[in-house]
């Protein structure tokens, strides 16, 4: 049986230049904040970030933007975080704002393998710009393609030795998706507990979905 567990310095490994990587998470709530920072200490740049979000200057992937790692953003919003806006304003990273169902759904389709789904969202304006449309029934549709990442980093609440996840209240936002649309995912749980502990009814991600678990802090 593969052994998942690993320090977060072994996170490193995984992080390389010009990789497009998805992170759970909403406003920074349910971001794995160990993982985020071992990205920003990695040093590695020219990163596409898929997100809800850019979460704030100081907390979550925030620190990605101000410190200039990020070069393309694909998110639902960027409010909270003013160096976002600017740094789009100024041509220094692009910046695609998706509507945020239309963002769920594209990654969802990415993890199951779609070619797409059809959608009124955003029909007659900005957000059809250079996209397919169909009509079907007299009514147009935007094609939406799906979104994979090279590296999807979650946060769990608890996690066995398999990768077996269970999510805390608001952390069970876009993580349980995120976590099926990418090459490798890493997950970065508050507890881990003996396989087998967690009941099958409370599982929300299976472990066959997890290539590696970051050791919680008291564990190391």
């Amino acid at each position: 049986m593969k052994n998942k567990l690993m320090n977060i310095e072994d996170a490193a490994n995984f992080f390389r230049d010009g990789m497009t990587i998805m992170v759970g998470g909403f406003m920074g709530f349910g971001t794995p904040a160990r993982l985020a920072k071992a990205l920003l200490d990695s040093g590695v740049k020219g990163l596409t970030l898929i997100a809800n979000d850019t979460a704030f200057m100081h907390s979550g992937t925030g620190p990605l933007i101000v410190n200039g790692r990020v070069s393309k953003v694909i998110a639902s919003h960027i409010g909270t975080n003013p160096e976002t806006g600017r740094r789009m304003f100024a041509n220094e990273m692009e910046v695609v704002l998706v509507p945020q169902g239309t963002l769920i759904e594209q990654i969802r389709c990415g993890g199951a393998g779609l070619g797409g789904f059809l959608t009124p969202t955003g029909v007659g304006t900005v957000v059809e710009e250079g996209k397919q449309t169909l009509t079907i029934d007299g009514k147009t549709w935007l094609l939406e393609r799906p979104l994979r990442a090279d590296l999807a980093l979650i946060r769990a609440h608890r996690c066995d030795g398999l990768g077996n996840l269970t999510y805390q209240l608001s952390a069970r936002n876009f993580n349980p998706v995120v976590a099926l649309a990418a090459d490798i995912t890493l997950v970065e749980p508050d507890e881990l507990v003996e396989t087998g502990e967690l009941h099958p009814d409370h599982i929300i991600t299976p472990g066959a979905v997890i290539d590696h678990i970051i050791i919680p802090e008291e564990r190391v």
